[in-house]
């Protein structure tokens, strides 16, 4: 099986893509297991350093990335480009506010000391759609992996390009093997997965039955889901434009 990128303007196949063997994906969840060891010894300020270095690996190559983005789901450049510095500046928000997020907070009570910790997880697998390919994406693995947990993606099939485009920015920013990888799979064999002790969360933005069968899933093997409703509803229209989708960029 294959995942295949198809450029909306012409229906050119611009890549393939091989699904990972279940072999694969079982080695990249031992690598992310070892990678949210890493991430959690290494400390906030490590985990920040690195991802300052993710927001300029996102600046300097735009371009590169909006033009990847247009080409497997057809939104123009100049919007294409806006989302890619969108989670630039995301990256960078975070990066210089984290430390003071994940401070515990006191919580008022008739105990002797009551309060809320932010401790790192493990794995969180997000499972997201195809309209912002970029953002929906590095809005959950920026905090995620800024707290210490390590991610895994099941993007949607016709933007695979786009799930292996922010791994290696990832890669290269200095994270740790593992820290953030895309993984090949169709949503049928999603379920081991999940069900993997491992994998410690899951997020979803996506059409509501598909948030019902990822939820019933969670449910199943007792894993905190993360939903994103109204981006939910949005993302469940047809992947047909609704108008002829831009020119190749150059």
């Amino acid at each position: 099986m294959s995942f295949e990128s198809i450029y909306p303007y012409n229906g050119e196949t611009i890549a393939s893509y091989p699904a990972h063997t279940a072999q694969e994906l079982q080695d990249k969840l031992k690598a992310g297991h070892r990678a949210y060891n890493a991430l959690r010894q290494a400390g906030v300020a490590q985990r920040s350093h690195w991802m300052k270095q993710v927001a300029e690996l996102l600046k300097a190559r735009a371009d590169e990335h909006a033009a990847l983005i247009t080409r497997e789901m057809g939104k123009t450049l100049k919007e294409a480009k806006a989302e890619v510095l969108k989670c630039a500046s995301t990256a960078e928000y975070y990066a210089n506010n984290i430390e003071g997020m994940l401070q515990p907070r006191i919580i008022p009570s008739d105990a002797r000391n009551s309060y809320a910790a932010f401790e790192p997880k493990g794995i969180i697998l997000a499972i997201m759609p195809w309209n912002f390919p970029f953002w929906q994406v590095f809005r959950f693995a920026i905090p995620n992996l800024l707290a210490g947990n390590a991610a895994v993606l099941k993007h949607a099939s016709n933007v695979s390009g786009c799930g292996l485009a922010i791994e290696n920015v990832f890669k290269e920013a200095g994270f740790p093997e593992g820290a953030f990888q895309a993984l090949l799979v169709a949503s049928k064999d999603i379920e081991p997965i999940i069900a993997d002790p491992r994998v410690q969360g899951v997020t979803l933005t996506g059409s509501t039955p598909a948030g019902m069968s990822v939820a019933s899933l969670a449910g199943r093997h007792l894993k905190r889901p993360y939903w994103n409703w109204a981006a939910a509803i949005r993302s469940s229209c047809s992947k047909t434009p609704t108008s002829k989708p831009p020119p190749p960029p150059p």
